[in-house]
This record gives C-alpha cells, structure tokens and sequence, in this order.
C-alpha cells in the first residue's frame, strides 16, 4: 500500500474543501485551487479531514500523487509560495513594470517577462527577485523560466540563480 495516500491529511481553520466525482476544490484565505482527480483515485471527507483511496494497484501511485498535491493546495492556500532569485554579474538589473518583469542581463536588449494570472513578482532591490502565489507548481515553474533567460555560467558565476544556489565554479584555461 501507499504510504503517502494513507495518511491522513488535517483542514486547518478557514480552509473549505469541495469534493466532486471529477475534481477537489479548496478554498482558503488566499485564493482556490482545483485538482481533476485520475481514474481509479477517489477522495473521502470527514469533518475536517480528507484521506485519499484508491480502486486498485495500478491507481495506487496516482493516489499518492494526488494526496501530496491536496497537501500543497491546502498549504498554498494558507500561507502561500514563495522562490528567490538573484542576479550576479555586472550591470544586471531587474525591474518589475505593470504586468511585465524587465530583466536587463547582458544582451544587446532587456528581456520582458510577461508575469501570468496568480503570480506576484516584487523587486525588494535591482538585484533580487521574489516570486509569489497560491500554485506551488507555477511559482516553480515561473522562477525556472526566469532563470533559464540567463542561466548561471560556470567560469564566472554570472546569471540568474536561486538564492543560496551554490555554483561550482570551473578553473580557467590554464597558460
């Protein structure tokens, strides 16, 4: 059995779940999400706890799949998601202007991020980059796209990284 989807997962106050024969609703302080649920995968409510079964072993990693997602609506809908990213290297900036982010990192232009529906991105300074929202799936996602414009080289260090990213830099060509 699953160990993942036995468990027991706890609503904690102000948070609402919605159960359907084809998708999971939870609403919280912060926002909704919704999960579709698999085939074979079904959700079962009691008070203020869900648990997670499943019809049979083919369904049983979808069910343990599907209660971690549960588990991180819940918090996202809480507390909420947030990554930092940091940018190394001479002149590069990062600004955020309406609903784009203006990065400026060594190309002949400034790239323009369009920011999508449900993320919030701050610029405490030129330097750093706070990503924002409910979905942890595209707070990761929207802070990979964001590094990947300028992805940390490994000479110098220069780009954008996670903070606390740990570069292991190369020696240079040697005379």
């Amino acid at each position: 059995m699953s160990r993942v989807a036995k468990a027991i997962i706890d609503l904690p106050q102000g948070v609402t779940a919605t159960v359907a024969t084809e998708a999971v609703t939870v609403k919280g302080a912060k926002g909704s999400l919704s999960l579709p649920l698999k085939t074979g995968v079904s959700i079962e409510q009691k008070d203020k706890q869900i648990q997670v079964k499943y019809a049979n072993e083919e369904a049983r990693a979808q069910a343990g799949a599907t209660r971690a997602h549960l588990a991180n609506m819940i918090l996202g809908v809480t507390k909420g998601y947030e990554k930092k990213l940091e940018l190394q290297g001479v002149g590069f900036r990062a600004q955020v202007q309406g609903k784009a982010l203006n990065l400026t990192l060594g190309f002949s232009h400034p790239v323009n991020y369009a920011i999508p529906e449900g993320i919030t991105i701050e610029t405490p300074s030129q330097t750093e980059i706070v990503i924002k929202g409910i979905d942890r799936q595209k707070v990761g996602q929207v802070a990979a796209e964001i590094r990947d414009v300028r992805p940390p080289e490994p000479y110098k260090g220069k780009g954008v990284r996670y903070a606390g990213e740990k570069i292991e830099l190369k020696e240079g060509k040697k005379k």
